[in-house]
């Protein structure tokens, strides 16, 4: 679909937003977030997937209050949710809970289109409701999820980042959607400084931190306990964290996880890293997993998501949360906002704390 105008041009930032697997909980909580008066006031609303597939949950869930336009003609509608039907071509029928061939097919058409769109500027961002990461592989998706797929569309190499977004803690991982088997062969010291600045980065970028304080987790049992439970943190960790401390970054570490987060340290930082996935995912959806957010650092373009999966246990039962997905869109549209006053980082200032957290990790 082409773009009629620049991506500037309109005045409510465009949200494109995935449905993912239809036989999981993505349209339920894409339905109940947009009844939501404030999003229709914040953006426009454009829905991935099939005008068809809501008429289904509609009736399913009862929720009768929920109108959209879709788009035939090209022309978006601002106040209104707008769907785009990317899989009309494709046999499907919904069986809420089912784990199908057909759906991930359906899943995998919607994230293709809103690739396509990101590229040519009719959209401003994407929300992606979650997809069942087994269903979805073809010769044409073959990635661990939607993080690795939208970094092979819009990011350069490996200058992509997964974090954890709330309120309660930014988290991000050196290590994503891979077997902990092989964390450790991912693991060196350009590949750590260069997500650590990715980090740096899109703190500053995308959420206006002019000088972020970050602490990095280790990767063994007590941090290494100096070499004696491993030694990733001496060799390869910690060699990175000093460099980017003699470039003036405010990054510690490394920090034994479970001591880290059982005294709350969280909160003295503007971001923790951890090494791998469950080191960092669990504590943090323990804290926020109601409104959590999940967005792809160091890409050109913005993408959040909800912090759950499908939930095939509750589909189709009216029992989801919408509240990750409420949180996922009005993340997106603070990070346009941000990127926008804030193209390039700010001048920047002497942390009011640098002192304090000197001490600390000396300490």
């Amino acid at each position: 679909m082409e773009n009629k105008n620049n991506t500037n041009s309109h005045h409510l930032p465009r949200i494109g937003i995935t449905m993912g697997d239809f036989n999981g909980v993505g349209i339920e909580v894409i339905m109940k977030a947009l009844q939501d008066p404030r999003i229709l006031k914040m953006c426009v609303p454009i829905l991935y997937g099939s005008g068809k597939a809501l008429a289904k949950y509609k009736k399913i869930l009862g929720i009768e209050n929920f109108t959209y336009h879709q788009i035939n003609d090209g022309n978006i509608h601002e106040r209104k949710i707008n769907v785009i039907n990317c899989w009309e071509h494709i046999y499907w029928d919904i069986n809420p809970g089912e784990i199908t061939e057909e759906a991930g097919k359906c899943a995998y058409a919607a994230l293709e289109r809103s690739s396509a769109d990101l590229k040519n500027n009719v959209i401003d961002a994407v929300v992606t409701a979650p997809i069942n990461k087994n269903n979805i592989q073809s010769p044409d998706f073959q990635f661990a999820g939607h993080t690795e797929y939208y970094a092979s569309q819009f990011a350069q190499q490996d200058d992509y980042l997964m974090c954890m977004i709330a309120e309660q803690m930014k988290l991000a991982t050196l290590t994503g959607h891979i077997p902990l088997s092989q964390v450790p062969t991912k693991l060196n010291r350009e590949v750590v400084i260069k997500k650590l600045n990715t980090l740096i980065h899109s703190l500053k970028y995308d959420f206006g931190i002019n000088k972020p304080t970050i602490a990095v987790l280790g990767l063994n049992p007590h941090a290494g306990e100096q070499g004696l439970l491993g030694n990733e943190e001496g060799a390869i960790i910690e060699p990175a964290i000093k460099h980017l401390q003699e470039l003036g970054h405010l990054v510690f570490g490394t920090f034994p996880a479970d001591g880290f987060f059982g005294m709350m340290q969280h909160r003295q930082f503007d971001a923790v890293v951890s090494t791998y996935h469950d080191q960092g995912l669990i504590p943090f959806k323990m804290l926020a997993f109601e409104n959590g957010v999940n967005y792809t650092a160091g890409l050109s373009i913005v993408r959040t998501s909800p912090d759950h999966g499908t939930a095939y246990d509750i589909a189709g039962k009216g029992l989801a949360n919408e509240s990750s997905m409420c949180a996922a869109i009005f993340l997106a549209c603070d990070i346009l906002k941000q990127r926008k006053e804030n193209r390039k980082p700010k001048e920047e200032k002497p942390h009011p704390n640098r002192e304090k957290y000197v001490f600390e990790i000396e300490k």
